[in-house]
């Protein structure tokens, strides 16, 4: 986002997979956190910290960032983003999407992780192609 700063936008959507014991209350926990301007520290914890990811260590978390715990650990109790999560979902399924993370650049499908000089190479193209 720095290199392409005014260039790009990012959209990130949650697929919290249906086999991970505790992806869907991590998915919760994001956006319980992005709610407090908190949601990127919260992203990183979780990647860091995977597979410790059940309520107790969320809530630990959730007390490292500085975030109001009781508001918190009552949106991921009471699955306040059930509706969004859902949707981002059901967006996964109609557009045949099982794998995480998948980019899209311009509607160009990038699975998997890739190096950031993978992924400039093609925004470099796309932008290109935009001009």
């Amino acid at each position: 986002m720095d290199v392409y700063k005014g260039k790009v936008r990012l959209v990130i959507k949650n697929y919290p997979y249906r086999y991970r014991d505790y992806s869907r209350i991590a998915a919760e926990a994001s956006l319980a956190a992005r709610e407090q301007g908190k949601y990127w520290e919260m992203h990183d914890i979780l990647i860091k910290r995977s597979p410790k990811l059940d309520r107790a260590s969320l809530i630990g978390y959730a007390k490292e960032l500085g975030l109001d715990v009781k508001r918190f650990a009552d949106s991921i109790d009471g699955q306040k983003f059930k509706k969004e999560i859902d949707a981002d979902l059901k967006l996964a399924t109609d557009m045949d999407l099982y794998n995480t993370p998948t980019f899209y650049i311009n509607g160009r499908q990038v699975v998997g992780e890739r190096p950031f000089e993978y992924l400039k190479k093609i925004i470099d193209e796309e932008l290109k192609k935009a001009t």
